[in-house]
């Protein structure tokens, strides 16, 4: 019998986290609001912003034209200037990013409104710059006066462990311009912390992998190890904090591995290993 070939899957779950995450982003789209987000690194916020901008550009498609509802971007990394942000959010919106900074920067003002943009996300937002804060605000102002009236719902989603927040050093500078920055975000939801996965959302999350691995591992049962990989993903070293919830980057890692490891011997007439022994070895030691 010719076994199916395995291959890693590096798409999207709905898991518990993403729900969490997700439905704040929405709320943000929805209500115009503005966000500070934390989360774990590793916890899976890269592939929900992505997952969540492609479906809502899919929900709004247009007949002749093109719309970003949700428009994505990932704050630039070592380069403070206003124009490295604005670049970004050009290309974003398929616009060439060529030409002096000081004519465009209006036109990013125009292309938001141009492109029925209605939310903001910045990725990796805790390397942004002062001056990448001052032309978010700047812009977002802008589209607020005539003849735009256009507002807009900004979600800046940084990574952080432990009770730190970042950017709230920032924000609670005494300056006029933090002051106004501080009074544009939400007043129930300001600063938000996602947490990761419960023992149950793990379970949740085993049995989609069972199915997506269905055709390599016929019988394969993930679920009945739930415990056993939720204590060994909340060894001290991989959960610092002690939160007790297991991060995604480290539980996809681990099942990963245990399925290579597994189809490779198998693939060398070894005799069919349980899972579970070869996620032992996967230990947060290793």
């Amino acid at each position: 019998m010719i076994r199916a070939p395995f291959t890693v899957f590096r798409g999207f779950i709905e898991t518990g986290f993403e729900q969490r995450f997700q439905g704040l982003l929405r709320r943000a789209w929805q209500q115009r609001s503005w966000h500070i987000i934390v989360a774990e690194p590793g916890s899976g916020k890269t592939m929900g912003i992505r997952d969540l901008v492609q479906t809502s550009a899919r929900a709004r498609g247009t007949i002749g034209g093109r719309s970003f509802p949700i428009l994505a971007v990932t704050a630039p990394k070592n380069d403070p200037k206003e124009q490295a942000l604005g670049n970004y959010l050009m290309l974003a919106m398929d616009f060439p990013s060529r030409g002096r900074w000081s004519e465009r920067k209006n036109g990013v003002i125009q292309l938001l409104q141009h492109y029925a943009v209605e939310c903001l996300v910045i990725d990796d937002a805790h390397d942004l710059s002062l001056q990448h804060l001052i032309l978010l605000k700047e812009i977002t102002d802008q589209l607020r006066l005539p003849p735009f009236d256009h507002a807009l719902g900004l979600c800046l989603v940084t990574a952080g462990r432990g009770a730190a927040m970042p950017l709230k050093d920032v924000m609670d500078r005494p300056e006029t311009m933090w002051m106004q920055f501080r009074r544009r975000l939400d007043c129930v939801q300001p600063y938000c912390k996602i947490v990761s996965h419960t023992q149950g959302e793990v379970r949740d999350i085993l049995g989609a992998l069972e199915r997506v691995y269905q055709a390599s591992f016929p019988t394969l049962n993930l679920g009945k190890w739930t415990g056993a990989i939720s204590t060994w993903l909340t060894h001290p070293l991989l959960d610092p904090q002690n939160s007790g919830r297991v991060n995604m980057d480290h539980l996809m890692k681990f099942i990963t591995t245990a399925l290579e490891w597994t189809y490779a011997s198998l693939g060398n007439g070894c005799h069919h290993p349980d899972i579970a022994s070869s996620s032992r070895t996967s230990h947060p030691s290793s």
